[in-house]
């Protein structure tokens, strides 16, 4: 069992950053790729972005391609999410979550573990 704790999560203004982080409670990350998803108000949960389990490969989606990054650091056991040039329309509750699948997808039954969820609230 992987429980995942995110954090970072802020209300910040449009144009800002933020950086959420991913941490897995009791366990060593390594062996799992994580992404990111996110859940807005009203809304269906949608895929982010994910990494692969050794970082050697990253997906995004096409709504935060070149403003959202995504990284890990097995040595201190945390993925981070960097978020630039925030829109109201990121506002939303973000979530990691964790697979020991191979061939990662967007799918939400795809991924085995998941975080509690961090806010994210961008002003205009």
């Amino acid at each position: 069992q992987v429980q995942l704790v995110e954090s970072g999560g802020d209300s910040v203004q449009a144009g800002g950053s933020l950086r959420l982080s991913c941490a897995p409670s009791g366990r060593t990350f390594s062996a799992y790729a994580v992404g990111w998803f996110r859940q807005a108000a009203g809304k269906d949960r949608e895929f982010v972005a994910w990494i692969t389990g050794r970082g050697g490969s990253t997906s995004f989606a096409d709504s935060v391609r070149g403003r959202f990054t995504i990284s890990r650091d097995n040595f201190e056991n945390t993925v981070y999410l960097q978020m630039n040039s925030l829109r109201p329309e990121d506002t939303a509750v973000y979530y990691c979550a964790a697979t020991s699948r191979v061939f990662l997808s967007t799918h939400l039954s795809d991924w085995t573990y998941w975080g509690q969820g961090t806010q994210v609230t961008v002003s205009s």
